[in-house]
C-alpha cells in the first residue's frame, strides 16, 4: 500500500507540472533533513559520520546549488535506514515480511514532496509510525543497562523491516508474546492469548491476507505429524482412530470435524507458503500457562469463537451467530466483506499498557543478547531454560505433545511438575488414548 501511494503521488505530480529540472533544496528543508539524522541515533541507526559531516557543511556554505546533490544522497540513505535497508541489523532469513522500498521508489516520493512542500511529511510516511515503535524509541533515551539497549535496538530494526503502514485494520501476533491483537485506526481493539510453535517447530514471521473464516473445520494432517503416530494408528486399528476422527482419505490423513478436532470449531482462510494457521484447538487448558510455546507452527487462538464474532463485526456478526453456525456442524466457509492484512512478527521488548517497556523470553534465540530473568515479563523457570533449548532429536522432550505420549518420563515429569494443568492433561491423555495425542 505504501508503495503505491508513492507511485501514484510521483505520476500525479509529472502530470500536473510541466517538465522541469529535478527540484531545489531550500535551507529550511535541508535543515529539516539535518534535524531527523541528529536523531536518527536515538532510533538505534548508525549513519554514517561523513554524509552527516557533509550536510551541515552543505547547509553552512549557503550555495543552494552544491546543497542538492549533498541533501539528496543523505535523505536517501535515510529513508533506506528507516526501511531497514542499511545502518543497522541485517535482516535474517528468518523474516519474511518485505517493508522494503527501492531507491527508485523512494526517490520518486522524495522529488514529489520537494516540488510540492512538504517534505516533512513525507519522511515521516517513510518512518516506522507504529505507536509501538515510538514508544521503544523513548524507552532507548532513558535506557543505561547495556544489554537492554540492545535488546531494544534489535526490536527498533525489526519494525524497520515491516511495512511504514500496516493498515487502517488488521490483525498482529507477536509469536514472543504468545499474543494476538485485532487493530483499528492505531487502537487495539481485541487481545487474546494464543499458543505458538516449540523452539523445535517455530512458528514463521510472515503476512497474508485473511479473506474468512472455515467453521467445524476438517483438519489436513501433515504428513510430518501423521508419521508421529496418525498413521500407524489409522492402519492398525481403523475403528479407534474414526472413533477419535482420523480417517484416511483420497490419498491423505485427514481428522473430521467435532469437539476432538485439533482445530476446534474454526480456522482463519489465510492463505500462506508455510500451512500455518490461525484456528481454535480442543485442548483449551493450556491458555492458562505462562509459557505457552506448544505447537507444531501454528497459532491456537483463546476464545476462538468470539474471536471470530469481534473478527466479522463489522460484518454484523457476534458471538451468537458464530456458536449459531458453529451448533449446524456442518463445515462452511464464510468470507469477510473486507479481507484484513496478518502480520505474525516476532518482539521480545514492546510497552506495556502501563507505558513501560516490557520484556519477552527470546525463546527462538533471535536477540544479539540475553537478558536477565529479572528484566522479563514472565519468569522463565522452566520453558526456555536449558531443558528445552537443548532439545532438538527425537527422543528429547520437545513440547507438550510429547509429554502427552509419555507423563511418566522423568524429564517430562519435571515439566508436569512445574504446570499442573499440563499435569493433569498429560495423564488424562495417557489413560483414554491409544498411544499419543497429536496436538497441530
Amino acid at each position: 500500500m505504501m508503495r503505491f501511494r508513492i507511485l501514484f503521488l510521483a505520476v500525479l505530480v509529472a502530470f500536473s507540472q510541466p517538465a522541469i529540472a529535478q527540484s531545489s533544496w531550500s535551507t529550511a528543508e535541508a535543515e529539516n533533513l539535518y534535524r531527523w539524522m541528529e536523531r536518527a541515533a536515538g532510533e538505534g541507526i548508525e549513519l554514517p559520520e561523513t554524509e552527516v559531516k557533509d550536510l551541515r557543511t552543505a547547509i553552512d556554505a549557503g550555495d543552494l546549488e552544491s546543497l542538492d546533490p549533498v541533501a539528496n544522497t543523505a535523505a536517501l540513505i535515510l529513508m533506506r535506514a528507516w526501511r531497514g535497508r542499511c545502518c543497522g541489523l541485517a535482516k535474517p532469513s528468518w523474516w519474511h515480511i518485505d517493508g522494503h522500498l527501492t531507491d527508485a521508489e523512494l526517490e520518486a516520493g522524495l522529488e514529489a514532496a520537494l516540488q510540492k512542500g512538504y517534505l516533512d511529511t513525507y519522511l515521516r510516511s517513510i518512518r516506522p509510525s507504529h505507536p509501538h515503535y515510538s514508544a521503544l524509541v523513548s524507552a532507548l533515551a532513558e535506557e543505561t543497562d547495556p544489554d537492554r539497549r540492545k535488546a531494544i535496538i534489535a526490536n527498533l530494526e525489526r519494525w524497520r523491516w515491516l511495512p511504514a503502514q500496516l493498515g487502517k485494520r488488521y490483525l498482529f501476533v507477536n509469536i514472543a508474546a504468545q499474543e494476538l491483537t485485532l487493530w483499528e485506526d492505531g487502537v487495539v481493539k481485541d487481545r487474546r492469548r494464543v499458543i505458538v510453535g516449540k523452539p523445535v517447530t517455530r512458528t514463521p514471521v510472515f503476512t497474508t491476507q485473511v479473506s474468512g473464516v472455515v467453521l467445524n473445520p476438517w483438519w489436513e494432517i501433515p504428513s510430518s505429524i501423521a508419521r508421529e503416530g496418525i498413521a500407524s494408528l489409522v492402519r492398525r486399528s481403523p475403528a479407534a482412530a474414526r472413533a477419535r476422527g482420523y480417517v484416511y482419505q483420497n490419498g491423505r490423513y485427514r481428522q473430521m470435524p467435532g469437539d476432538n478436532n485439533a482445530l476446534g470449531r474454526m480456522k482463519l482462510v489465510m492463505p500462506n507458503p508455510y500451512s500455518v494457521f490461525l484456528h481454535d484447538t480442543s485442548n483449551r487448558d493450556l491458555f492458562q500457562e505462562d509459557r505457552r510455546f506448544f505447537s507444531h507452527g501454528c497459532i491456537r487462538v483463546d476464545g476462538a469463537l468470539s474471536f471470530v464474532g469481534r473478527l466479522f463485526a463489522n460484518d454484523g456478526w457476534d458471538l451468537a451467530r458464530v456458536q449459531q453456525e458453529v451448533a449446524t456442524d456442518k463445515t462452511r466457509t464464510f468470507e469477510l466483506s473486507e479481507g484484513i492484512p496478518l502480520y505474525v512478527a516476532y518482539f521480545t521488548a514492546e510497552p506495556k499498557a502501563n507505558g513501560s517497556i516490557g520484556f519477552w523470553e527470546d525463546i527462538y534465540d533471535r536477540d544479539p543478547v540475553k537478558i536477565s530473568n529479572s528484566s522479563l515479563s514472565v519468569s522463565t523457570e522452566v520453558y526456555g531454560s536449558s531443558l528445552f533449548l537443548a532439545s532438538s532429536t527425537s527422543d528429547e522432550i520437545q513440547g507438550e505433545q510429547t509429554c502427552q505420549s509419555w507423563p511418566s518420563h522423568n524429564r517430562c515429569h519435571k515439566l508436569l511438575s512445574a504446570f499442573p494443568t499440563a499435569r493433569q492433561n498429560a495423564i488424562g491423555a495417557s489413560k483414554s488414548l491409544p498411544k499419543v495425542a497429536w496436538i497441530r
